[in-house]
């Protein structure tokens, strides 16, 4: 049985990141498995092999666990269907994108202020035991 692609020339621009995502995942996983590995298995002859077979082995069957499920019918027309939509969203322009992200950081910093300021207040009141609470 050969491994087909579900719907190949579909979602390819979801199916990509989705891909290199997961393969991060995976590295950053071997990778912590070896440096455990590393410290915790004593100097031996086998102590190589046992670093960088593991991870290895653990990466491998990730990478098969992972290109089952990136395969699966459900999970793929999932990712087809969040493309199309994605497609149809109107995306706003640069000047409404930062007149936004200028309301949003102003606001930010406001609350921050009054946070601050009713903090102080509050631990002022708490430190010099003026009984306000």
């Amino acid at each position: 049985m050969a491994l087909q692609i579900y719907k190949s020339g579909q979602g390819r621009y979801v199916r990509a990141p989705t891909a290199v995502g997961v393969a991060i995942v995976i590295a950053v996983v071997a990778y912590y498995i070896g440096v455990l590995l590393e410290r915790h298995i004593a100097k031996d002859a086998l102590k190589v092999y046992l670093v960088y077979g593991i991870p290895a082995l653990v990466a491998a069957g990730m990478l098969a666990a992972s290109a089952w499920f990136l395969n699966r019918p459900s999970f793929v027309d999932f990712l087809i269907a969040t493309e199309s939509e994605m497609k149809k969203v109107s995306w706003s322009g640069r000047p409404e994108l930062i007149g936004s992200t200028v309301v949003v950081i102003v606001t930010v910093v406001l609350l921050a202020i009054v946070i601050w300021f009713f903090d102080t207040i509050y631990i002022f009141g708490l430190t010099r035991g003026l009984g306000l609470w």
